[in-house]
């Protein structure tokens, strides 16, 4: 059965490749864009592929930009996915806080403000489903990526709380935990430590957090975000799934290993 589902954080990447595929599908797919000129881009990309695309200029900080989008489609969208998220890197003992704060206020903050009318709308009428985009850093930590992991560490108890707390009203609740694929955010995320790093300054040396970042934003680790973005819109459309969707699957051993292995860790 088709539904209307609307996306934040579709101008590119996973989110973006996600609104096209549940379009080809033949669902409602309402699209959001940080900017009005990346909505315009996104209806002109969609347009040349046939597809029936709703694009929306949507900071998700901006209250009244949240306020505009539920006013608009709060009344008829089954399915809302806040996928919009940005990232931050460097030492924890280094980085500057608010460079943290920024990271929150977008990836934990406005996304809890964005849901809560569409969670409540939805508890109202008995169904409805809220789908987190979180990552699989929500259960694992990186060095030298400690904002944008942290921020989705809060991310997880606060979806988790929600499904308790919503399950009992009818309304659905969910998270997605991509690993690494290669759509360009996790490149942005770790050149934006050069608008501070300076290796003259700093305790920590380059040569380590090189090693991390050519890990996570070089060739060697990053997928192919095609099977990502069947599983996003395999999991977003139906009407029955896990809770929790790890991908690709054979992540959850490291997931579980992890976790573990904090258990017996001694200092």
């Amino acid at each position: 059965m088709s539904k209307t589902i609307l996306i934040t954080g579709a101008g590119s990447g996973l989110g973006k490749g996600a609104a096209f595929e549940l379009a080809k599908q033949g669902h409602r797919v309402i699209a959001t864009t940080h900017g009005a000129k990346g909505a315009e881009t996104l209806k002109a990309e969609a347009a040349e592929l046939g597809l029936a695309l709703e694009t929306v200029m949507l900071d998700i900080t901006s209250a009244e930009d949240r306020q505009a989008a539920f006013d608009r489609f709060g009344a008829e969208v089954d399915v809302v996915v806040a996928n919009a998220a940005i990232g931050d890197t460097g030492p924890i003992a280094e980085i500057d806080v608010d460079r943290i704060r920024t990271v929150f206020e977008t990836n934990v903050f406005s996304t809890v403000e964005f849901v809560q009318p569409y969670a409540q709308a939805f508890a109202r009428r008995g169904r409805g489903k809220v789908v987190f985009v979180s990552s699989i850093a929500g259960f694992l930590t990186f060095p030298y990526l400690a904002p944008y992991t942290a921020s989705k560490h809060a991310l997880e108890a606060i979806a988790e709380l929600m499904r308790e707390e919503l399950e009992p009203m009818g309304v659905q609740v969910a998270t997605l935990n991509p690993g690494a694929y290669r759509t360009g955010f996790n490149d942005r995320m770790y050149d934006k430590m050069d608008e501070w790093y300076d290796p003259e300054k700093s305790i920590t040396s380059p040569e380590a957090i090189r090693k991390v970042r050519d890990l996570f934003a070089g060739d060697g680790l990053q997928m192919d975000p095609q099977p990502m973005i069947d599983k996003m819109a395999e999991v977003i459309a139906a009407d029955h799934h896990k809770f929790r969707t790890v991908f690709p699957e054979e992540a959850i051993k490291d997931v579980l290993d992890y976790q573990q292995k904090h258990w017996t860790l001694e200092i």
